[in-house]
Order: C-alpha cells, then sequence, then structure tokens
C-alpha cells in the first residue's frame, strides 16, 4: 500500500451514513404503520410491554442513543424508562423510543434494550452514541452524533456495518462474515476475534486500523490515505479469491495488521 498524494483536501460537506439504514425503515415503516392491515399487527405504545417474543428481525429507532445487551431469555427487554411504540410487519418487529415516557421523569441518554441470540438488529440514533456489547447476530448501527462502540458481538456467519456521522467508530472481539465501518469525522478501529471475508473501513478525517488474528488466511488489501501514512502488516497477497480489506482516510493514517 502507498500514500497517494494529491492537493490540499477540502473538509467536505456532511455525509449521510445512516442513508441505508434510514432506507430499510422506511420501507419498514411504510409496511408497519400503526401495524394494521395487510401483514401487520400493532401494540400501543402506552400499554406495550417490555417483552415480546423473539423476532426474526428487530429494527429500533431514536432521537438519542441507545444501549444493547443479550437478553436472558427468548424475549425483547425494553427499558421502561423510555416511550415506546411497536409495530410488526412479518416477522419485523419496529420499536419507536421516544422521550419522557408517558409516566413521566427523565429520560435516559442511553436506554437499554435487550435483545435474544441471532436476532438480527438495525438501529438508527441520532444525537448520541450506540453501544453493543455480547450481542449476537447480524448487526446494523447506525447514529448521526456520537460514537459506535461494539464488543463481543456479531457471528462468524453474520453481516456486521456500523455507521456515524460525527464520532467514532470502535469495534473489539468482534466477529463477522462481512464488516463494514465507516465515519466522516472520526476514528475507526476494528479488532476482529475471527477472519472476516471483507472489511471495508473509511472515514475523512481520522485514522483507520483494521486487525485480523494473527491465524487468519492472507489478505488482498487496499489501502489509501492522503494526508498520512498506509501501512499493511505480512501476509498480504497480491490479487486471487480469499479475503479481502479496502481501508481509506483522506486526512489520517490507515493501517493493516494481525495480532
Amino acid at each position: 500500500m502507498k500514500a497517494t498524494p494529491s492537493p490540499p483536501p477540502r473538509r467536505p460537506a456532511a455525509t449521510a451514513p445512516v442513508l441505508a439504514a434510514a432506507a430499510l425503515l422506511a420501507v419498514l415503516t411504510a409496511g408497519c404503520g400503526s401495524g394494521r392491515g395487510a401483514g401487520g399487527t400493532g401494540t400501543p405504545s402506552s400499554e406495550a410491554s417490555s417483552l415480546v417474543p423473539s423476532p426474526a428481525r428487530l429494527v429500533v429507532t431514536t432521537d438519542g442513543g441507545l444501549r444493547l445487551r443479550p437478553a436472558a431469555g427468548d424475549e425483547v427487554e425494553v427499558d421502561r424508562r423510555v416511550g415506546r411504540h411497536w409495530s410488526r410487519h412479518a416477522g419485523t418487529w419496529v420499536l419507536d423510543l421516544s422521550c419522557p415516557p408517558p409516566s413521566g421523569g427523565p429520560c435516559p441518554r442511553m436506554p437499554e434494550v435487550d435483545v435474544p441470540a441471532d436476532t438480527a438488529v438495525t438501529v438508527s440514533a441520532r444525537n448520541a452514541g450506540v453501544d453493543a456489547a455480547g450481542v449476537r447476530g447480524t448487526l446494523t448501527l447506525a447514529t448521526v452524533n456520537g460514537d459506535v462502540t461494539v464488543t463481543r458481538s456479531g457471528g462468524d456467519a453474520a453481516a456486521v456495518r456500523l455507521e456515524t456521522r460525527n464520532g467514532s467508530v470502535r469495534a473489539t472481539d468482534v466477529r463477522a462474515r462481512v464488516l463494514h465501518a465507516e465515519t466522516v469525522n472520526g476514528d475507526v478501529t476494528l479488532d476482529c476475534a475471527g477472519a472476516p471475508v471483507g472489511i471495508t473501513a473509511t472515514t475523512t478525517n481520522g485514522s483507520v486500523r483494521a486487525i485480523v488474528p494473527h491465524d487468519a488466511p492472507a489478505y488482498r488489501v487496499t489501502g489509501t490515505t492522503v494526508n498520512g501514512r498506509a501501512t499493511a502488516a505480512p501476509p498480504t497477497r497480491a490479487g486471487g479469491d480469499g479475503p479481502a480489506m479496502t481501508l481509506g482516510s483522506v486526512n489520517g493514517d490507515v493501517t493493516a495488521g494481525r495480532d
């Protein structure tokens, strides 16, 4: 890998890394509405239980942040300190969190939602971070202003997508078949417990670092930066089939390595 010279960069206009999650939510909410109609059922927000049976897919929207943790059983459990509205379309449950809760009282900045193992979870947050620890399954976690932090989560067959605009992405002991992380203003740090077949990590203003296990197969690494250094620890390969990394930054270092 080599650093690519270019004229001094302009600070880009803010992009929208949450578009993928937003597009998915638009489709789901169009299909769900109040939960009534073809293929859907609903639960009124003011009377919703904090527990719902294990869904195949869970979508959570919030104007604040969110903390994801593993459920003790096979039901989704929601922090009772926030307002919530459930809707459902086929195997997908949509959870809209709001503040203050119907009962009043203070509203947590990072309410907790506990999810059963192997539930595919999509989160769209806005003005705080998203933190997932010990959550097993496919993850699509996005916020606008805040960090996305993942610890001991994902799965060897899972797709994991982590996005923010103004904040950093940090993943530790993450497992995924395909791992994608991006931000505009912040660092991206990926420490993989397994060896994904595909890793993509990008930022505009910050550094990128991706680490795979010492016994992982050789990766085809593409790393670019404008103002910084690009380095890769061996073994790497020039081409052919097999796992690949694509790492990029405009203002910052890019590093691919092994633990």
